[in-house]
């Protein structure tokens, strides 16, 4: 007996919509980069941002800063290690080794475009894209990917659902970023489209490659 085939991490009624999604948040990142790479100043669109939410007061402050400990690596850790064994109480583990690979790849890519763009907040910080933006962003991907298959939502839905979840962690994240004046909001955003590239297409291959293991052992 072959038994039940694993449940795929990312749906095939979302793939195509999720790769076009993929596509223009590469695009996004890319533009973004050519646009301000080598600045030390807030754009155009920084500066109509930034006021608003920089240099947040008490009690807001402790909430900004809780938010950003969770993008921290012992927070990241945490996090993982608790959405790890998530997983493999509810038998999906190549939810688990997403959350993983993804997660890794997608601050990978963050700390690998940050010397390449050259931005700097504070003189000599490198700010885009924002690392803690993207993981909370690409964890809440994952987590909304592994929801999906118990809410039975459609493709319309699941789509929906996938995004919202996505724009509500990268937006927590990104206020917390942008009010304790570690990123420029287009750092924020550079860091959303970087999860929103690397989680499904990390997740395609991780089907493909589970799939092909699968088939070997038969």
């Amino acid at each position: 007996m072959t038994g039940r085939p694993p449940s795929a991490v990312l749906p095939r009624a979302l793939r195509a919509w999720l790769g076009l999604i993929a596509a223009l948040a590469t695009l996004t990142v890319v533009a973004v980069a050519v646009l301000y790479a080598g600045h030390d100043q807030p754009g155009t669109m920084d500066a109509w941002i930034q006021p608003a939410v920089d240099g947040v007061q008490q009690p807001w402050r402790n909430v900004a800063l809780a938010t950003d400990f969770l993008g921290e690596p012992a927070g990241a850790a945490v996090l993982v290690l608790v959405a790890v064994v998530c997983c493999l109480l509810l038998r999906r583990p190549r939810a688990a080794l997403l959350i993983v690979v993804g997660t890794g790849l997608t601050v990978g890519t963050t700390k690998l475009l940050k010397p390449l763009v050259g931005r700097t907040i504070h003189g000599e910080h490198l700010a885009y894209p924002s690392g803690h933006t993207a993981f909370f962003t690409a964890l809440a991907l994952v987590v909304a990917l592994l929801a999906i298959g118990r809410l039975g939502l459609g493709r319309t839905g699941s789509t929906l659902f996938v995004l919202v979840v996505a724009l509500v962690a990268g937006a927590a994240m990104g206020w917390a970023q942008i009010a304790l004046g570690a990123h420029y909001p287009t750092d924020v955003l550079g860091g959303w489209c970087t999860a929103l590239a690397v989680v499904p297409t990390t997740a395609w291959l991780v089907d493909r490659m589970a799939d092909a293991g699968r088939q070997e052992r038969r």
